[in-house]
């Protein structure tokens, strides 16, 4: 994924750090993000048998956490890829 995004000139930070602060203490290194692109959308990479309310709630933390608002979560471990793609969007409200 990293090789593709970089093929097509689109920004990214792998691996990217995301501090916390609990209680007033800040912990530097609280979480990891997969993939952060162009700074805006979060890519959660997985590879399991069905993506789970506990990989769901993981991507919205970190979209709350960095104040943004897209994140894809994404499981390889399918036959079609187009099925283990989920949009997630922080704070959406259906009207």
């Amino acid at each position: 994924m990293k090789h593709e995004l970089t093929l097509r000139g689109i920004n990214f930070v792998s691996q990217k750090e995301v501090p916390l602060i609990y209680k007033g203490i800040r912990v530097d290194v609280a979480y990891r993000l997969d993939l952060l692109v162009e700074d805006m959308v979060i890519v959660e990479i997985k590879s399991t048998d069905r993506l789970t309310d506990v990989n769901l709630a993981q991507i919205i933390s970190y979209l709350k956490l960095k104040d943004l608002r897209l994140g894809y979560l994404i499981n390889f471990n399918v036959k079609f890829f187009k099925n283990g793609i989920k949009r997630v969007v922080n704070n959406f409200e259906e009207e």
